[in-house]
C-alpha cells in the first residue's frame, strides 16, 4: 500500500510542476509580447524609425490572450497537485518552539492528533471543490476572456484534491498505527526547519 500512495503523491507532484512550468513559460512569452508591443507603440521607437515600429506593431505582437486565467486555473491544480507529496513526507511548515521540550511520546500524539486535523481539513476542502464544481457546471459559468467552462478547473483540481484525500487518510491512519504500535510506517519527515 506504501508504493501505491507514494507513486501516487509522487505522479502528482511530478504534473504539479509540469504545470508550473507551463505556466512559467507561457507568463515569460506574455510579458515578452507585452514588452514587444509596448515598444512598438513607444515614442522612442517612433522617433528612430516610424517604419520599425510600425512593423513591430503590424506582426501583432502583443500579451497572450487570457493569459492570467490560465496561470489561475493551474496554479490552483498546482497547488493541490503537490498536497499529497508533501502529506505523505510531513513536508508542512511546522512550528516546534515548545513541543522540542516535551518527550517523543507527546510529540508522537501530537504529530497524530494534527495529521488527523489536517486530513479532515484536507477531505473538506475536497468536498467543498467537488460541491463547487457543480455549481460551476449548472451555471455555465465561462472565463471572461477565453470562455472555458470555470468548471473545467474546479474539475482538474478536484481530482487533485481526491488523490491529497487519499494519502491524507493513509496517512493519519498510519499516524494512528504509529502511535499504538510504536512501529515506523511513513517516509522519513522532513519539514522546513525554522
Amino acid at each position: 500500500m506504501q508504493r501505491l500512495v507514494e507513486r501516487f503523491a509522487r505522479f502528482m507532484a511530478i504534473t504539479g510542476g509540469l504545470v508550473l512550468t507551463l505556466l512559467v513559460v507561457l507568463t515569460c512569452v506574455s510579458v515578452i509580447g507585452r514588452g514587444l508591443n509596448t515598444f512598438g507603440h513607444s515614442e522612442f521607437l517612433k522617433s528612430i524609425s516610424d517604419s520599425a515600429a510600425s512593423a513591430l506593431i503590424a506582426t501583432g505582437v502583443g500579451p497572450l490572450n487570457g493569459d492570467f486565467e490560465l496561470v489561475e486555473a493551474g496554479v490552483a491544480f498546482s497547488i493541490f497537485a503537490f498536497l499529497p507529496i508533501c502529506q505523505l513526507y510531513s513536508s508542512h511548515a511546522t512550528v516546534d518552539v515548545f513541543t522540542n521540550a516535551l518527550p517523543i511520546k507527546a510529540n508522537k500524539a501530537l504529530i497524530t492528533f494534527w495529521e488527523l486535523v489536517l486530513t479532515a481539513v484536507i477531505v473538506l476542502i475536497t468536498w467543498r471543490l467537488y460541491v463547487g464544481m457543480e455549481s460551476k457546471m449548472a451555471y455555465g459559468e465561462t472565463t471572461f476572456l477565453l470562455q472555458f467552462p470555470v468548471w473545467w478547473a474546479y474539475g482538474l483540481s478536484f481530482l487533485a484534491a481526491v488523490v491529497a484525500s487519499v494519502v491524507a487518510i493513509y496517512c493519519a491512519i498510519a499516524r494512528v498505527v504509529e502511535l499504538v504500535t510504536g512501529r515506523h510506517i511513513l517516509p522519513y519527515a522532513g519539514e522546513a526547519v525554522h
